[in-house]
């Protein structure tokens, strides 16, 4: 299947300090498949090249191909947040774009010929998927992991399921960001994630990747398969991390229920009254809520830590 030649995307790429691997990801941009494109970079402050290698870019490529701003300096997430609910920003698809990454040459039509096709792609959709871990010269490490369990609301509370690297979503996606504002979400795609699910839109998950994620000292979020990352976020859930992640989750959903199906709000509603409720009735509780996670080792840890009270 063609991609029809009028659709056009818009790419939200957030930068800070990314002279090192920059213009790989932008030489990857210009190798898309699909190019009627224009790539929007919010940067947030670098102090490094950045800034000229972007420049370099829009003077090769012409201001009809890349735009340069100022980002809010608020952390990552709110930097993306601010290029997604821009309502300046206007196209039929739009593409989060990390920038120390490289895409595959069809990256950008695979996702926008299965949204176009699909029978919901007037409705709240997006798309994300797997990817291909790599280390700092490219060479393979491995696949992100495969989930093969519903996208919904349910799920979407506890857990991301797609970087923000592969996630490409539409015009209707794009509308109920704005509605929701630059909030102080955890992540923008964790985020988007949930938003999605929660007013009823669908979030498709491909299990083929075409996004090499370079995994590296100064990566924002990396690789959650190695042993010291699966340490990491053990210790999180035992300190209250990422008991405090949903806390800052929950208070921007709480803020936007109005955008919800009605089996959403009653989800969020029994997730927040189990998260202060005694163990006994905890654990009747997430029973009632459906929660669960990709994986059978996550969904058990959700149900010992639920217990711990560390949700």
């Amino acid at each position: 299947m063609g991609t029809p030649q009028s659709l056009s995307a818009a790419i939200l790429m957030a930068t800070l300090n990314g002279e090192k691997f920059l213009a790989e990801q932008l030489d990857s941009l210009a190798a898309q498949t699909f190019t009627d494109w224009h790539l929007f970079v919010s940067d947030d402050g670098s102090s490094d090249g950045t800034l000229a290698i972007l420049k370099r870019y829009q003077e090769l490529w012409g201001p009809d191909k890349i735009t340069i701003r100022n980002g809010p300096q608020k952390g990552f997430a709110q930097n993306f947040l601010s290029l997604a609910c821009d309502k300046t920003i206007k196209s039929d698809f739009y593409a989060f774009c990390d920038q120390d990454d490289v895409w595959m040459p069809e990256k950008l039509k695979v996702a926008i010929e299965h949204i176009h096709s699909s029978s919901a792609s007037q409705q709240v959709y997006a798309y994300g998927g797997r990817t291909i871990y790599v280390d700092e010269k490219l060479k393979p490490l491995g696949h992100s992991p495969l989930f093969v369990f519903p996208r919904t609301f349910r799920n979407a509370l506890i857990q991301n399921v797609a970087g923000g690297n592969t996630i490409v979503f539409n015009h209707a996606a794009k509308n109920l960001l704005e509605k929701c504002g630059v909030v102080s979400a955890v992540a923008h795609d964790w985020w988007l994630y949930q938003l999605v699910t929660a007013t009823g839109g669908c979030f498709y998950y491909d299990s083929k990747p075409f996004v090499f994620y370079r995994q590296h000292a100064d990566s924002a979020i990396g690789s959650n398969q190695s042993l010291k990352s699966l340490i990491v976020r053990l210790f999180s859930l035992i300190n209250g991390r990422y008991s405090d992640w949903i806390n800052q989750n929950l208070k921007c959903l709480s803020a936007n229920t109005d955008l919800f199906t009605a089996e959403s709000i009653e989800t969020l509603c029994t997730f927040k009254k189990m998260r202060k409720a005694k163990i006994s009735d905890r654990i009747r509780l997430l029973k009632v809520c459906g929660l669960y996670r990709q994986t059978l080792r996550g969904t058990i840890s959700l149900h010992f830590f639920t217990v711990l009270n560390r949700l």
